[in-house]
């Protein structure tokens, strides 16, 4: 596993400040240690220092992975969150949307979520802000992109997109074949 080049770093960190601004250093800094981020096969993986130390004893050729997987970099090297970042995003998210429990199924199989689907929307909230999607028990189900800010959300029409899908936790299903 090697260190993140500067440009891969910058990039991971726009998108993840993107869905968690500020709190970023939270993921870095953590009371049970400090974790950083490594990269193989152009997967990022989430890892703690401790744990980084007992993988490097393992030969390169032999390991497969180390850590949480948080996404990749695509051939023209852009990042892309993976769904399995979604238990270290969603407790620092600031922008969160909840959904209705008549919306859930459609967001887990892959559309956006639309206004007559809208539980809450946090105060707020940005155009084209990075959102967790949460049920309306508070478990988070996903995450995307907002389409309207809150305002524009009131008076917008039933059918209207309200957020964008970028990844939802029914992915382990649709995908398992190609999920590595």
């Amino acid at each position: 596993m090697k260190v993140l080049s500067e440009d891969r770093t910058r990039k991971l960190f726009e998108k993840l400040t993107k869905y968690i601004g500020v709190n970023v250093k939270l993921l870095i800094d953590r009371p049970d240690g400090t974790y950083c981020f490594r990269e193989k096969k152009d997967r990022v993986y989430y890892i703690s220092e401790r744990l980084l130390q007992l993988a490097q004893t393992v030969k390169p050729d032999h390991l497969v992975s180390a850590g949480t997987c948080f996404g990749k970099f695509t051939k023209t090297n852009k990042f892309r969150l993976h769904i399995t970042a979604l238990t270290y995003i969603a407790p620092y998210a600031p922008f969160k949307i909840w959904v209705k429990s008549s919306a859930e199924q459609q967001f887990l199989y892959g559309h956006h979520v639309i206004k007559s689907g809208l539980g809450r929307i946090t105060e707020n909230t940005p155009k084209y802000q990075g959102v967790v999607i949460n049920t309306m028990s508070d478990i988070p189900i996903g995450f995307g992109v907002v389409s309207r800010s809150t305002t524009e959300c009131r008076h917008a029409d039933p059918l209207a997109t309200i957020a964008f899908h970028q990844a939802d936790i029914g992915e382990y299903i649709r995908s398992e074949d190609t999920l590595v």
